[in-house]
């Protein structure tokens, strides 16, 4: 039997508007070759680089959400290596002294909880996460967390970038990006599995897009996941016991580079842990060597034979000085840092009784989440008001939660299109959403008037209020119209009325849709119901 043991070294371009080295234009959206370029990051004789400040504080402050050290003493290195894309010939980079160190990151545990797996913020996912109300009322329940040890974070600059011939005859390169800054992660192999590597890089993107450190868009190469892994013998005495507690005797290990989505981090895993297994139950031994992902046959190919540290001939470099810090910068950085994607999973179960599935969307989806809770700071407001008239209690406050939470999830969401939501187009305010859903709690509008009036809201940014208003939907409460009405959905549908007296309940709520269409919805249901049963019996 074997364990997978697994570390990943993850690059990440930062947002930033200049280069690392030097004052050319940071523009990963460029489309025309050789443009934002200079002397200096084409690495021209006689030049000399400048470290970008707020790229060293964005790392900085990445380590620190990471519960790094930083080094008090920082420097870069020359890492020297011949290749087309590298224009001086070596990669200013850090090597024995970075700037963050022993940290670690917490992911949700594989397979303890309902999850939402697309973190990338395709807009596709909100249809899928909210398909149907029903399938969100889960229960509450407290999620499990795996600490994933980080070796380091430290930062150099990018390469350029190669472009192939359709006929591979000859490769282009474009140095538009060649002295990007480029912040590097390196973990611990504390990693087991396929969908925890992934699970480990969907959450550092989240993280990152909160601290706006970078869009980390895998498509256009802001974060790019290469993975070593490798297989460890578990004996057979010790496979009762929890594999992961194993340290010693790991296997050779094989680095996966450039893997440029989530599904190809898990897809070349699961591929290479197959590959090795069944070379070593073959008697036969791993090679170690560095491997590409074929996304089109779904397999890792042989690239080259892996390099050790000494093969970059690291040394000091001597144009740029070392970096120091103070305990009082760092505390200023510190205090930049908001709330982040693990703290808030926690916040939002103890503080709505939301359950995972809810708040794993609304904590994936940033913008989302902040305008739930903006809806719910106004619907809180709104209840104390003299507006409500009625004080409720605190289980019925939490409904009004639940209702707004089912709300925006499935009619609000379902609006969208599949479109990405964004505050700033949003034309429906808190303050008007908020008191849309008090208007449904308080049986002032019953669902069906409730899908017009919310799409109203949504094309027009109208006040629920006005549109009701305006629409001629106010409720019907008026018991003897309900009653007459009632009366002849009776005398039109006699067959559904003897089919009820027979015991067929479905008979029952045919009848109460037939009083509902006759007044287009605005009749109260619960007195429909209540009438209906009355006469029947």
């Amino acid at each position: 039997m074997y364990q997978p043991v697994i570390g990943l070294e993850i690059h990440v371009e930062l947002k930033t508007k200049s280069k690392m080295f030097c004052s050319c234009l940071n523009n990963s959206d460029e489309k025309v070759p050789n443009v934002n370029i200079c002397p200096i990051c084409m690495g021209h004789p006689g030049t000399l680089p400048t470290i970008n400040k707020e790229a060293v504080k964005k790392t900085v402050k990445t380590g620190l959400a990471l519960n790094c050290q930083v080094l008090n003493y920082s420097k870069f290195d020359r890492k020297n290596y011949f290749y087309p894309d590298l224009p001086k010939g070596y990669q200013i980079s850090q090597y024995d002294m970075p700037l963050c160190r022993n940290g670690f990151l917490e992911i949700p545990a594989v397979g303890e909880t309902a999850e939402v797996k697309n973190s990338e913020l395709k807009a596709s996912a909100f249809a899928k996460a909210s398909a149907g109300r029903q399938n969100l009322k889960l229960q509450p329940k407290t999620q499990k967390f795996k600490k994933i040890r980080i070796r380091r974070v430290h930062l150099e600059e990018d390469t350029g970038r190669l472009i192939h011939s359709e006929r591979g005859n000859y490769s282009l390169v474009d140095f538009n990006r060649a002295g990007v800054p480029l912040m590097e992660l390196v973990t611990e192999p504390d990693l087991n599995s396929a969908e925890q590597a992934r699970k480990f890089a969907e959450e550092l993107q989240l993280i990152l897009r909160y601290l706006g450190i970078s869009d980390a868009d895998m498509e256009k190469g802001q974060l790019r996941v290469e993975v070593n892994i490798s297989l460890q013998k578990v004996p057979k005495q010790a496979q009762s016991k929890a594999r992961n507690t194993l340290k010693k005797g790991l296997g050779v290990k094989v680095e996966i580079k450039n893997l440029n989505s989530f599904k190809a981090v898990e897809k070349a895993v699961e591929y290479e842990i197959e590959r090795q297994t069944k070379i070593l139950k073959l008697g036969k031994k791993v090679i170690q060597e560095t491997r590409g992902w074929d996304v089109v046959k779904g397999v890792t190919v042989s690239q080259r034979e892996k390099e050790e540290a000494h093969d970059y001939r690291y040394f000091p470099e001597p144009d740029l000085p070392p970096l120091h810090f103070t305990p009082v910068q760092l505390q200023k950085i510190k205090a930049e840092i908001p709330e982040l994607p693990l703290a808030r999973r926690k916040r939002f179960g103890i503080e709505y009784n939301l359950s995972d599935k809810e708040i794993d969307i609304f904590v994936n989806y940033k913008e989302l989440g902040e305008y739930f809770e903006k809806v719910i700071s106004e619907l809180k407001d709104w209840v104390k008001s003299v507006e409500f008239k009625t004080k409720i209690s605190k289980p019925e406050e939490n409904k009004l939660i639940k209702l707004a939470v089912n709300y925006i999830l499935t009619d609000f969401l379902g609006l969208l299109k599949g479109r990405m939501f964004t505050q700033k187009d949003c034309l429906i305010t808190p303050e008007n959403f908020a008191e849309f859903i008090t208007l449904i709690y308080k049986g002032e509008i019953s669902s069906k008037i409730a899908k017009i009036v919310l799409e109203e809201m949504f094309k027009k940014g109208a006040d629920p209020s006005q549109i009701i208003k305006e629409k001629g939907l106010v409720q019907l409460t008026d018991e003897k119209e309900i009653e007459k009405i009632i009366k002849q959905i009776i005398l039109k549908n006699q067959k559904a009325v003897q089919d009820y007296k027979k015991g067929k309940q479905n008979a029952f709520q045919f009848l109460i849709g037939q009083a509902m269409s006759a007044t287009k919805g605005k009749a109260n249901p619960s007195i429909v119901n209540k009438i209906l049963q009355r006469i029947l019996e």
